[in-house]
């Protein structure tokens, strides 16, 4: 099979920076490519216009144009004449939802949309207004697709409620990881009373939250430590240019002296602050699925993240890691403390973390899921 990918982001020194999303497909493109598939990447958004092969990938750079009126239409019709000249022999074509790329575009080979986090999803699930234009769009590139891929059960339904779409289109497959990629030898190995979060420093990944919780955490365990990695962010609510800015007047003066932002660090180092953490701690308001999730639990790491929705088909809560609204300060405190202090449990936790990885994320089944799912598709 040959499948292409419509993409803003992909790991690659060529294409800047990437995020979850970008994460998730590489982790899928690698395991088609060692099935013996074809795959096309087309990456929008590029400072260039280029195509390269590498490691069997079929790179598609698509240079960002600018036109003096109706961009957001005359681009994506761009897109869509460059895909269909160079798709011929593609069978099958998967985008994100996010702002609605496939807005528009007659493409000649099915699409599959998968619901990675639409602005129409994030906006619901925060309680903001969205901009109409991204809602017009998204809506617009859905109608589009013949069918849809959400990581969890919660981002399925939710999305297909919002979009008043029929559930019977959507397939849960849930992201994957290259286990040969995430192994921990040494798990025993770890800085004391660490905690580290990974992800854009934004409200919604509740930041301002894991604040507050270190403020009492530092408290009782005078030589905690907190580390964030990701890049800063505008703050939507205050308007403010730095969300880390933001963060940092809310810091007890204790708390101030131990955290530390690390910024935006090339993917394999975060591997590496993970293994020196002692727990991670993720208390998200919004996401579909939260790659770093599963890739702190596969590096046998206790990970205490959020109770909401998508973190249900994740983590079972108290077997393999643990769970909580992101406004129960006190519940993630309580927490963290219990596993800072009781060694055993830290121990049961992480080995059963890691099991539940291999069971349920293990990126060549997820892959083979995949593939059936899209031979389903082009039947139809």
């Amino acid at each position: 099979m040959h499948i292409g990918f419509i993409t803003p982001e992909y790991p690659h020194p060529e294409l800047g920076n990437s995020g979850g999303m970008g994460t998730s497909i590489k982790n899928l493109v690698m395991a088609f490519c060692k099935m013996g598939h074809k795959v096309s990447l087309f990456v929008y958004n590029q400072h260039k216009t280029d195509t390269f092969i590498e490691d069997g990938i079929t790179f598609h750079l698509i240079a960002k144009k600018h036109y003096k009126i109706g961009g957001f239409y005359f681009y994506r019709k761009h897109i869509e004449q460059y895909i269909n000249k160079h798709s011929s022999d593609v069978d099958i074509i998967e985008a994100p939802d996010w702002t609605g790329i496939t807005a528009f575009m007659s493409l000649r080979k099915p699409l599959v949309i998968r619901f990675h986090g639409s602005d129409t999803y994030f906006c619901h699930i925060e309680g903001r207004p969205q901009k109409w234009k991204n809602a017009f769009f998204e809506k617009q590139a859905v109608i589009k697709a013949k069918a849809f891929i959400a990581p969890t059960h919660f981002a399925g339904k939710k999305s297909i409620e919002l979009f008043k779409l029929q559930y019977s289109n959507v397939k849960v497959i849930c992201h994957g990881l290259n286990l040969e990629d995430f192994n921990n030898n040494s798990p025993e190995e770890f800085i004391s009373k660490r905690l580290l979060n990974i992800g854009t420093l934004i409200r919604k990944k509740g930041v301002f939250q894991l604040v507050e919780i270190f403020n009492k955490i530092i408290i009782a365990h005078p030589t905690a430590k907190l580390d964030f990695i990701g890049a800063d962010s505008y703050d939507v609510q205050t308007g403010s240019a730095s969300t880390w800015q933001l963060m940092q007047e809310m810091m007890s003066p204790a708390a101030r002296e131990a955290i530390t932002y690390l910024g935006k660090i090339p993917y394999h180092q975060v591997k590496e602050e993970i293994q020196k953490a002692h727990i991670c701690v993720f208390p998200s308001l919004a996401e579909t699925l939260g790659m770093v999730t599963i890739e702190s639990m596969a590096l046998q790491k206790v990970v205490v993240n959020t109770n909401i929705g998508w973190a249900q088909d994740l983590i079972e809560h108290g077997k393999d890691g643990f769970m909580h609204h992101p406004d129960d300060i006190d519940a993630y405190v309580d927490t963290i403390s219990t596993v800072f202090e009781n060694d055993a449990l830290r121990m049961k936790i992480t080995e059963a973390a890691r099991e539940t990885i291999e069971k349920r994320f293990d990126i060549n089944h997820i892959a083979q899921t995949n593939v059936s799912f899209y031979n389903k598709v082009i039947s139809l």
